[in-house]
């Protein structure tokens, strides 16, 4: 695995190299989260942005989690990045690119258009796809060239990503943790009762 998110960020600098926009990104390492810091129930996400399962997590029970639990303040949720592959890293360079406030904004698109985007065999052509996706959500080109060829940013987001995967024994995505517990990908019906449990205690 180190290997490959090792691989992953080498893949990324001669793939932009045509570029001549400076590395000015102003992204920032750390996880990003939504809902209240207060609630009671604090679930953790690991998830690849070219994981189908993944995709499918955030069609199926995402969105009901959100309106839910995480709207309503019951869940502060927090989204992991996982880097199996070099255009799950440069989907999450672009997701960062629009910081905080366009984060989840544009991981949103970057799941409900995974299979556009995710299935190119020309690592230009996901980028450029990638970068359509930024363009809807605000983001410059310009912007976007120095977040994909920002390195040092990407290298210290795959030593967190090996640091966290590690530590918390994950070995496949999506993974949850639920205060703490981890669990394996499942249906909305089973999450919400998981969830429940926990706010009724």
């Amino acid at each position: 695995m180190i290997a490959l998110a090792a691989a992953a960020t080498a893949a990324m600098t001669p793939a932009l190299a045509q570029e001549t926009t400076p590395a000015t990104s102003t992204m920032t390492t750390g996880d990003f989260s939504l809902g209240s810091p207060d609630a009671k129930v604090k679930l953790v996400e690991y998830a690849s942005f070219t994981c189908p399962h993944c995709a499918n997590f955030h069609a199926t029970t995402f969105k009901d989690l959100k309106k839910d639990y995480i709207d309503t303040g019951k869940v502060h949720f927090t989204l992991r990045e996982v880097y199996f592959d070099r255009y799950g890293l440069w989907a999450a360079l672009i997701a960062r690119c629009g910081g905080e406030m366009k984060y989840f904004g544009i991981h949103d698109m970057l799941f409900d258009q995974q299979q556009e985007w995710a299935a190119s065999e020309d690592p230009m052509q996901a980028v450029e796809k990638l970068k359509t996706i930024g363009r809807a959500a605000g983001l410059e080109d310009a912007a976007m060239d120095a977040c994909l060829n920002d390195t040092a940013n990407a290298e210290a987001l795959i030593k967190q990503f090996q640091t966290n995967f590690e530590a918390d024994g994950v070995q496949g995505t999506p993974t949850l943790f639920i205060n703490g517990t981890k669990h394996g990908n499942m249906a909305y019906a089973d999450l919400k009762a998981l969830i429940d449990a926990e706010l009724a205690e």
